[in-house]
């Protein structure tokens, strides 16, 4: 299984800058053909330039690749479909899509304007979507497909302001996990990235210039040239990258009680449990995560 991308089309939306631009000029140096999506909006998702795209376009070229620019949004059915049309029209095929497209509408949910929620929805949940279903039937066709979903621990953690954001970055995680399930025996893989990276994104989050100075976003893109690679086997799997570390991020359940009882639990006896409920010692990871545990508990009782 090779690491190279030889003969591959990937196609990498929001490549106009930042991250986008770093995983598209890596994935050209590996070999792949490359779509460069970028509408060239501002950060709020506001206006368009052409410009953006043709720039990377003209990168990738002049270091001896290929690469044609598309400047549709992600955020309709239209608009993905379209992308993957532009990937086919071009090279004949779509091996590799890394939804990385996206905007930033922060405010506290309680200053919160609902039609921001929904624009932010629209570009990244329904934006990974529509690219990622205009792409998924050709990958199961040709029995190869590596999807790469853009995630952020303001949707793994939280981040006070960005409670639009970080639903829709959290989102996405769910529409990975059945997509790897989905995808598995076509070899059509779906992880995802949760990056930390300098970009338009991180301008106003008051970051300090230092720290900000170690956050190149080529320090990102190996992880997505790996996962875009026929080396990957992994499915499902949430990596962290940010100024060259890198890691899994990775949810479990605690041990919990199984209480005795064969009728509901009173609620007295939930609370004086809550503690051992709630506990993180001993913890285990379940490789059906959640749902093992509890059957694993279940499995226990039955005993």
């Amino acid at each position: 299984m090779t690491l190279r991308l030889d003969g591959r089309v990937a196609v990498v939306t929001g490549a106009g800058a930042g991250l986008g631009r770093a995983h598209a000029l890596l994935l050209a140096k590996q070999g792949a053909k490359v779509v460069v999506n970028d509408l060239g909006a501002a950060m709020d998702g506001t206006g368009a330039n052409m410009a953006a795209a043709d720039r990377v376009v003209d990168e990738i070229r002049d270091a001896g690749g290929e690469a044609v620019a598309n400047y549709e949004s992600v955020a309709s059915k239209e608009g993905g479909e379209a992308i993957v049309a532009a990937a086919l029209r071009a090279f004949g095929r779509i091996d590799v899509l890394v939804n990385n497209a996206g905007i930033l509408r922060d405010k506290s949910f309680a200053k919160a304007n609902l039609d921001d929620f929904r624009t932010v929805f629209d570009v990244h949940y329904w934006g990974g979507v529509f690219c990622t279903k205009a792409a998924w039937g050709h990958m199961l066709d040709q029995g190869y497909g590596r999807v790469i979903f853009t995630t952020s621990i303001a949707g793994t953690s939280g981040n006070f302001g960005q409670a639009n954001y970080g639903s829709a970055k959290e989102g996405l995680l769910g529409l990975m996990r059945t997509l790897a399930i989905e995808g598995a025996k076509k070899n059509v893989l779906v992880n995802a990235v949760s990056p930390g990276a300098r970009s338009r994104m991180t301008e106003n989050l008051g970051i300090p210039e230092d720290y900000l100075a170690m956050l190149d976003p080529g320090h990102v893109s190996p992880a997505v040239a790996y996962l875009a690679s026929e080396a990957c086997s992994d499915t499902g799997v949430i990596v962290t990258a940010a100024a060259g570390g890198f890691g899994r991020l990775h949810y479990f359940e605690s041990l919990g009680v199984q209480f005795d009882s064969h009728g509901p639990v009173p609620v007295e006896d939930f609370a004086a449990a809550w503690d051992r409920i709630t506990a993180l010692d001993g913890l285990k990871a379940s490789e059906f995560g959640a749902s093992g545990r509890t059957q694993d508990r279940l499995a226990t009782r039955k005993k």
